[in-house]
């Protein structure tokens, strides 16, 4: 029988932002809801009672989503696609044959012999850490049993109980949100750890962080209540223009979404971390120039290009006519990024099965991929080291896709 701890939302499960990215999204709003969540999680590892819910990101994949389906009382299997317009809902292997290929295909059909069997009564979302795939490997001279479903490598030692339980199975996931409703258009989640009754075909991993005594010394609490009186204070300069292009942030030619977009160039290709906020800024009307030029090349009419040379002169306008409060926002999304990386260090100390980079060279040590918290009000959003794990999940292959 599955339980389940967390918070009810009324959005699916399909992707979660990251918390400095909120001020893009929602404007000041975004902002007093990242700083609102970064001190819930400052005060539950400085001892004090806290009201944000914090699981663990493991960087399974791909998401699955199963459970029997209220419209036919049916027993389903399948991976994100089942949230389609025209969903991709699989009852049997022929169904999983029909919707899917390659190696998705095959673990659907793991997933599917597997989980039919645990007495699953709603609808679950987990994400897959291994089927067939499991590898032994040696790490510092200590074997031990190893699955890499997304980008991170898992490693457990192989004589070690939970190393026995991995190795029996047949296939592993982590559940980390739960599904309610009368049909599958109407589905409302529940973010928040589910705890369920495995068996030996099937290893369950908890996404819930096990919070520990007081974390932070007051030397720390005042280094990073320093940190977040600087995000305050960059948000107040940044938020009339901030609240702007959460307009359109959605609107592939704004500011608003070629700023994430830059932000996401910037950490996959530099190897040195964030740069001075006036380099950034710099860059960042460069970057919007390049990107804009490239499309109106693309394009072969001049009814073609038209929206696009207008995008240019609107947008380049507006960057330079609010310099200042740009300065502002890239200063804002850095500190609450760094004042995130902080609490991570922290939550990051806590770790029961390893975690690995594979390189060409052998294993590098990596924290996990990071943390979801939610807040009754604010709901869900990922702690993850954008510059650490995002990156290697940017550049690395995925064996499962």
């Amino acid at each position: 029988m599955f339980s389940f701890k967390g918070f009810q939302t009324q959005d699916k499960n399909t992707h979660l932002e990251h918390l400095e990215d909120d001020i893009i999204n929602r404007g000041s709003k975004g902002g007093d809801n990242a700083l609102n969540f970064l001190k819930s999680v400052r005060d539950m590892l400085a001892g004090r009672l806290g009201g944000v819910n914090m699981t663990v990101k493991w960087d399974g994949a791909p998401a699955i989503i199963c459970g029997v389906n209220p419209e036919n009382g049916k027993f389903f299997v399948g991976t994100k696609s089942v949230f389609n317009k025209n969903p991709k809902i699989n009852y049997t292997s022929s169904d999983i044959r029909k919707n899917h290929g390659g190696v998705v295909a095959d673990k659907l059909q793991v997933c599917l012999n597997n989980l039919s069997r645990l007495n699953i009564k709603g609808i679950l979302q987990g994400d897959l850490l291994f089927t067939n795939d499991l590898k032994a490997v040696n790490i510092d001279g200590e074997k031990m049993v190893s699955f890499t479903p997304n980008t991170i490598t898992y490693a457990v030692p192989i004589k070690s109980d939970l190393g026995k339980r991995i190795i029996k199975a047949k296939m592993g996931i982590v559940f980390h949100t739960q599904y309610n409703g009368k049909s599958m258009d109407s589905l409302s989640a529940s973010f928040g750890t589910v705890r369920g009754s495995s068996n030996r075909n099937v290893f369950l991993a908890s996404a819930g962080y096990k919070e520990t005594s007081v974390m932070f010394s007051k030397q720390e609490l005042s280094r990073f209540d320093s940190q977040i009186r600087m995000a305050e204070g960059s948000l107040k300069k940044a938020g009339p223009m901030l609240d702007l292009i959460s307009k359109s942030s959605r609107d592939e030619l704004s500011i608003g979404y070629r700023l994430k977009t830059y932000f996401n160039y910037y950490i996959k290709n530099s190897n040195a971390g964030m740069d001075k906020v006036s380099t950034m800024q710099k860059q960042f009307r460069d970057y919007y120039e390049n990107f804009i030029n490239m499309e109106i090349d693309n394009r072969k009419t001049p009814k073609g290009k038209e929206k696009f040379k207008k995008a240019k002169i609107d947008n380049l306008r507006f960057i330079d006519r609010n310099r200042t409060a740009l300065y502002f926002a890239i200063a804002s999304h850095i500190t609450l990024g760094n004042c995130k990386n902080t609490l991570l260090q922290k939550m990051n100390q806590i770790q029961s099965i390893g975690n690995f980079i594979r390189t060409s060279t052998g294993y590098r040590v990596t924290a996990p991929e990071g943390y979801v918290a939610v807040d009754k009000v604010a709901g869900a959003i990922k702690l993850v080291d954008r510059l650490e794990f995002s990156r290697q999940n940017f550049t690395m292959p995925k064996g499962w896709n």
